[in-house]
C-alpha cells in the first residue's frame, strides 16, 4: 500500500481536475446588496449534459482510518463540493480517462475552500475529518447512468497520513 500526504489545495495544483471555490483576492469579486455584500463571481462552473443542475446537501462521517480503496467519476457532468461546517476535509483525485491508481493525488482543503470536480474527473467520495460535515453539492441529474465506481484492488490502496 502507497502512503500519501495531502498537500495545501490551491486553484492552480487542482486546475488539472476542476476548480477550487473559495472567497480568494484573486477571484473576480465585487460588492452587491448597497455595499452590503461581496459578491465572488463564477468560481465554478457547472456543466450537465441531458440534464438538469441540481442542489443537494451530503453530511459526510470521518472514515476510521484514511485508507482509499475506491474512486468514482460522472462522465456526464461536473460535481462541486462547499464545505458548511468550517471544517478541513480531503480531495483525492486522479484525471479523466482510464484510472490510473499511481496518478492519485490528494489534497488538504481548508474549511473555506470548495472544490467542482470536472467532468469525467476521478475522485474519491467525501473525506471529512475530525467530525460529521455538511456539504454543499451542485452536480448533474438526468436520464442515464452518471457514476462509474471502481474499486482498487489492493496493492493500489492508498493509505493518507496527516501531520
Amino acid at each position: 500500500m502507497r502512503t500519501f500526504r495531502p498537500r495545501p489545495l490551491t486553484p492552480e495544483a487542482f486546475e488539472p481536475f476542476g476548480e477550487v471555490i473559495s472567497a480568494r483576492e484573486d477571484a473576480q469579486h465585487y460588492p452587491i446588496n448597497y455595499g452590503a455584500t461581496t459578491r465572488y463571481h463564477a468560481l465554478g462552473h457547472t456543466t450537465a449534459t441531458d440534464g438538469q443542475v441540481i442542489l443537494s446537501l451530503f453530511r459526510s462521517t470521518p472514515l476510521p482510518r484514511l485508507v482509499l480503496k475506491i474512486m468514482e467519476r460522472h462522465p456526464d457532468g461536473s460535481q462541486a463540493f462547499m464545505p458548511l461546517n468550517g471544517r478541513p476535509y480531503l480531495v483525492a483525485v486522479a484525471p479523466p480517462g482510464e484510472l490510473d491508481p499511481s496518478r492519485i493525488e490528494v489534497f488538504l482543503a481548508d474549511g473555506s475552500q470548495g472544490v467542482n470536480y470536472a467532468a469525467g474527473t476521478w475522485h474519491h467520495y467525501s473525506l471529512a475529518l475530525g467530525a460529521v460535515s455538511d456539504f454543499l453539492v451542485v452536480d448533474r441529474q438526468g436520464p442515464g447512468p452518471n457514476l462509474d465506481e471502481i474499486e482498487m484492488a489492493q496493492e493500489d490502496w492508498i493509505e493518507v497520513v496527516l501531520g
